[in-house]
This record gives structure tokens, sequence and C-alpha cells, in this order.
């Protein structure tokens, strides 16, 4: 799948600081119940949260290059670059402390290898795609993750409140796409 090139660009804001550039997978099992591993963060920002599996960009890595690693890192499961869809991006601002500040390049993957086990960082858990632990997840997940596990493609600008834990504002625009080969 292609993204739109306004994607990428709709998530650059003008006049901010380069932002701290993060990746989130989100492994989907199609099978009779679908469902979504997600993982609970056991260290470091959003320790306590359930979580996507990601991070941050290594020095010369691509995005997919990190999701890919991270998923290894994280979940002990292999992850192909041609299996996965870049699902969108997201702007994660938290004005009362910038330094959590981030751009995301969210992905989805319904291949991989191995079982996930856990990690330093996480302990992979299984969810129905349609009853997300959205409560026990940061308080941005309910406007965006239904949509991208529904397979729409999505840019989405949040804003955190004084609190750094609920959202402020937010805005989500769903962005065309386009098939290898120009169908669309």
């Amino acid at each position: 799948m292609l993204i739109s090139a306004s994607l990428e660009a709709a998530c650059q804001t003008e006049g901010m600081p380069e932002l701290i550039r993060t990746c989130l997978l989100f492994a989907v099992d199609d099978g009779e119940q679908p469902r979504v591993l997600l993982g609970r963060k056991k260290t470091g920002l959003g320790a306590g949260r359930v979580v996507g599996l990601g991070g941050h960009l290594e020095a010369g890595e691509s995005p997919s290059q990190a999701v890919i690693r991270e998923a290894r890192e994280e979940a002990h499961i292999e992850v192909v670059e041609s299996d996965l869809e870049l699902a969108g991006f997201v702007v994660f601002t938290f004005p009362h402390r910038p330094a959590w500040s981030q751009t995301v390049d969210v992905f989805v993957t319904r291949r991989w290898g191995g079982q996930p086990s856990s990690s330093i960082e996480i302990e992979p858990e299984w969810h129905p795609v349609d009853t997300l632990p959205l409560e026990a997840m940061w308080d941005d997940a309910r406007y965006w993750l239904p949509q991208i596990l529904d397979g729409e493609v999505i840019s989405v600008e949040v804003t955190f409140g004084p609190d750094n834990r609920t959202v402020a504002e937010h805005s989500i625009r769903a962005e065309p796409t386009q098939e290898p080969g120009g169908r669309g």
C-alpha cells in the first residue's frame, strides 16, 4: 500500500522544533475473532499502560527498519518489510512537557514469525479488535486506533493537556491511498 505524499507532509508542524521520530506496530490476527497484539509497558514513558510495539528510530534507520527491530526486541516476533502496511502518522504535542513531543509512523502487519513473548520492556497481550483496552492505554488511542485497525489510513495531531495524560485537542484526517501501479 502506498500513501499519498500529503500524509507525511501533514504531520510536519510549521514553526516547531524538530520532534523525536518514533514508530508503532500493530500486529493483527484476522482469524475468526480478529485480535491485535499490544503490550503492557514495563519501563520508561508510559510504564503500566497498554501500548503498541515500537520506539525511537536509531541513527540511520528508516521507520520500517525501526519498527521491525522494535518488534523483535519487545515481543520477540519477526516481521519483514514487505508485510508492513503504513497506516498513518501521528504528531503528539506535550506543551507542558516538550521533551515528550514526537512524531510517530504507524504500521500494521498481518504476518510475522514467532510467538510473542515477554521482554524487559513489554509484556505482550492479545486483545480482541472490537474490545480494545482503551481505558488502559494513552488517552489519544481512542481517537485513532480503532480507525487504523479498521483499515483506514490517517494523519493525526494530538495535543495533551497540562496533566500530560488527557487529550486537550485532536484532529484526524483520513488519507487517500493509492495501490501500486496507480490503482486507487
